[in-house]
């Protein structure tokens, strides 16, 4: 046994290291998103980009860019505010009998998360518009992570190797390939899967051995093949965007931009930061609504409480906020970010109902 003063001053030590401990842990709380450990220990990031592959994917699609598929759209879009999300409010009450409430990605999957918005979104217009006969179910965020690491890289996605490796990540473009040549699996019991819930393991799993995971033998890429996905395009302009949005189309948009985890007086967050992350633009606004400029309205995927501050209209999601013009551009030049398609392409459709275009009521205002 050591001398008592020995003793002694270890234990001052390990005080005083409990001590800094408590210290860095106070001084954490209420930052801002960290680049690692804000969520459960976990990456809350995970867009790795791959300039090559996005390349290779566009020489596939006969019209790459929005401006060439959406070319119609672009020409009769109007300038209106338009929020699409609000059909996918209402697909969700309608399919689950709850409302829809953004959840929290669990690993770096969030390139699978920013396309299941934008795809949830996407359909849920389709079936309010009429495209579709049912309202459509929520995506397997798994399905999408796994099938853009595995089978959309040219892997072998029968679960029979870790061929996708073990780190997280992926790029904008493999998702989009993913859900254009296979497609979309639902939450539901598919093919031997219970995927009705999110799970963050299933997603580590799928991210090394493809869309079905191990010994899955490719049914659940057969499954996903029942729904594709066709129609995706290239968004790289402000035009672009907003464009895509007055006809319902939602853009999964992954960039290096990182924002505040507060929302100003008009909803919006200050670009500050670098997060290598994919998300969803699901709304367009324009100055004539007060605000102080033109903006889309960004939905994350951690949660609906990682974010606080105003919001506008005030049914916008929460976890969401607006992103002003020029961090849009900035954004989208990062060149892998896609619009979704309907069912039907990217021909224009009109909107031009008050469930679309206004801003939702007020308590006051609905009395």
């Amino acid at each position: 046994m050591p001398p008592a003063n020995l003793r002694h001053v270890r234990f001052l030590a390990v005080v005083g290291l409990l001590g800094l401990a408590a210290a860095a842990i106070v001084a954490g709380l209420g930052r801002g998103p960290q680049p690692t450990g804000w969520l459960d220990g976990q990456t809350n990031y995970g867009y790795r980009p791959d300039p090559r592959g996005v390349e290779q994917f566009l020489a596939e699609l006969p019209e790459p860019m929005f401006r060439q598929a959406g070319a119609d759209t672009v020409a009769q879009a109007k300038g209106v505010d338009t929020f699409p999300y609000r059909a996918a409010y209402k697909a969700h009450q309608a399919l689950y009998g709850r409302p829809w409430i953004v959840e929290r990605q669990g690993i770096g999957d969030c390139v699978s998360w920013g396309w299941a918005h934008a795809i949830f979104v996407a359909q849920a217009v389709d079936w309010e518009t009429g495209r579709l006969a049912q309202p459509p179910p929520f995506p397997s965020t798994e399905a999408i992570y796994g099938g853009s690491r595995v089978e959309a890289r040219g892997r072998p996605g029968d679960g029979k190797a870790p061929v996708g490796g073990w780190s997280d990540g992926s790029y904008g473009a493999a998702a989009a390939r993913w859900v254009r040549d296979w497609g979309v699996v639902y939450r539901a019991n598919v093919a031997g899967h219970d995927l009705r819930a999110y799970s963050a393991d299933r997603a580590k799993q799928w991210g090394a051995y493809g869309c079905g995971g191990q010994g899955d033998g490719g049914r659940l890429d057969e499954a996903a093949k029942k729904h594709p996905a066709g129609y995706v395009a290239m968004v790289t302009t402000w035009g672009e965007a907003c464009s895509a949005l007055e006809a319902g189309f939602p853009i999964a948009v992954a960039s290096m931009q990182g924002f505040s985890n507060t929302r100003d007086a008009h909803g919006y967050a200050r670009a500050e930061g670098t997060w290598a992350h994919e998300m969803a633009f699901i709304a367009v606004r324009y100055q004539k609504n007060g605000s102080p400029s033109d903006g889309l309205l960004c939905l994350n995927s951690w949660g609906p409480r990682w974010i606080s501050g105003p919001k506008w209209p005030e049914d916008m999601p929460e976890g969401s906020f607006w992103v002003s013009r020029p961090i849009v551009e900035r954004m989208v030049s990062q060149k892998d970010s896609f619009a979704v398609g309907s069912v039907q392409g990217f021909g224009w459709r009109d909107l031009n109902n008050g469930g679309w275009l206004m801003p939702a009521p007020t308590e006051e205002r609905r009395k």
